[in-house]
């Protein structure tokens, strides 16, 4: 297959990495994989992994008409079989495009924790957990595939990485010191709250044992993450927090780590490292992976809500100080996350997955008109998702930047009950 992904934004972030690595492994597979999109960190992992890059032209209003061409010029000019776009401004324009080459089918993938309802009914859709496929099935989406988020399992584990001494010495971290890793963009939605518990967490800890907490990355919310640490009184602990900001290859933190915290595609990647992992999620939600929890989370994704915002930072202090003290129960989680990862969400699976959600847009026969009912039904609501958000915006309300990342689905899991279960 000739395969052109378009992934939403070239920074270093789940969704874009997923869909770079998992097209390097189709590649590998035999067939023709371009990557398009506007210039940024990920370049440099595509070139790593020697991926063809097409510049796109930079995004106005969503969908953008000069992408839209430009879809459409490299459809005729590669005889591109296969449009995918991942997150809903990039999937709207490749299901455009592909309108006007009806040769040419589209796909869309969702990493976030709730599907733009204007991405059109007839567009394959590929999501990331079974709760959001149920829920997007129930509301009368027919063609929706689950993709739980791949790890390059090659790329992203202790064996690639090596010594973590230059990391430590780089940040002034101490050998001697209990680290605590998270590897966030440092963003309002879903993202601050469990960074602002981490930090609060610290003074609560009951281990005499210093603890450091490292936070790579960084976003709008580092003037708010930074005033945290100043006022969270650490001076009079042996605690603390280093902030490293963005780094290009964050695979040293998540290496040089004893516990991390983390959601999604970050969480994964914690487990490929074979550490204990504590799931972050939102209003106080903080929760071990282990053999108990991994049904959850591989239904509902790697988060989850609590019941109260206040009880965060005491309940993620309770998982840290029993991590602290218990060396073997450390040693035992890290070998399970390294087991689930092995097990679950390879790059190799991913792909297969993928290619199996192309051949089936390919062996569809869309009908035209329902697809233009479909269209139009989703310009409407587009139309009014921009006039609901710029009204806000005229009345000085707060217009989050990620939509659907802020509003996450969570279904229960259906009860299974096994005879001699625990």
């Amino acid at each position: 297959m000739r395969i052109l992904v378009f992934p939403h934004d070239f920074g270093i972030g789940g969704s874009q990495l997923n869909a770079v690595e998992i097209a390097a492994t189709l590649r590998d597979q035999g067939h023709e994989c371009f990557i398009f999109g506007n210039p940024g960190q990920l370049n440099g992992r595509i070139s790593e992994l020697g991926l063809e890059y097409i510049e796109a032209p930079r995004p106005r209003v969503r969908p953008t008409p000069s992408i839209v061409k430009a879809l459409v010029q490299i459809i005729d000019e590669r005889d591109i079989q296969i449009l995918h776009g991942f997150e809903w401004p990039p999937s709207l324009e490749c299901a455009i495009a592909s309108h006007l080459r009806p040769a040419t089918r589209h796909v869309s993938t969702v990493m976030s924790m709730s599907v733009a309802p204007f991405i059109p009914r007839t567009t394959p859709l590929i999501v990331g957990t079974e709760a959001i496929a149920h829920h997007e099935r129930e509301s009368g989406r027919s063609i929706v595939t689950v993709q739980e988020p791949p790890v390059d399992l090659d790329h992203n584990s202790l064996g690639a990485v090596g010594s973590t001494d230059a990391f430590f010495e780089r940040w002034n971290l101490s050998h001697q010191a209990f680290t605590v890793a998270v590897v966030s963009r440092l963003a309002p939605e879903l993202k601050l709250e469990g960074i602002l518990a981490a930090i609060k967490a610290l003074p609560l800890l009951g281990s005499n044992q210093p603890v450091q907490l490292v936070i790579v990355g960084d976003g709008p919310s580092e003037p708010e993450v930074r005033a945290a640490i100043e006022s969270a009184g650490l001076g009079a602990t042996p605690h603390r927090v280093v902030m490293t900001g963005s780094l290009n290859d964050p695979r040293e933190a998540y290496a040089a780590a004893d516990v991390v915290l983390g959601m999604g595609g970050s969480a994964l990647r914690a487990m490929a490292f074979e550490k204990p992992l504590i799931v972050q999620g939102e209003n106080g939600y903080w929760k071990l992976l282990t053999s108990r929890s991994l049904p959850d989370f591989r239904w509902h994704g790697w988060y989850g809500r609590g019941d109260s915002l206040h009880a965060g930072p005491e309940r993620l202090a309770k998982i840290l100080d029993q991590l602290i003290a218990d060396a073997v129960l450390r040693e035992r989680l890290g070998q399970f996350s390294l087991e689930t990862v092995l097990e679950h969400y390879s790059l190799e699976r991913a792909a297969q997955i993928q290619l199996e959600a192309y051949e089936a847009a390919l062996n569809s026969s869309p009908q035209r008109a329902n697809e233009r009912l479909h269209g139009l039904a989703s310009l409407y609501k587009l139309a009014n998702y921009e006039f609901r958000r710029r009204w806000s915006n005229l009345r000085g309300r707060t217009i989050k930047d990620d939509d659907f990342n802020a509003s996450p689905i969570v279904t229960e899991r259906p009860q299974v009950h096994r005879v001699g279960a625990e």
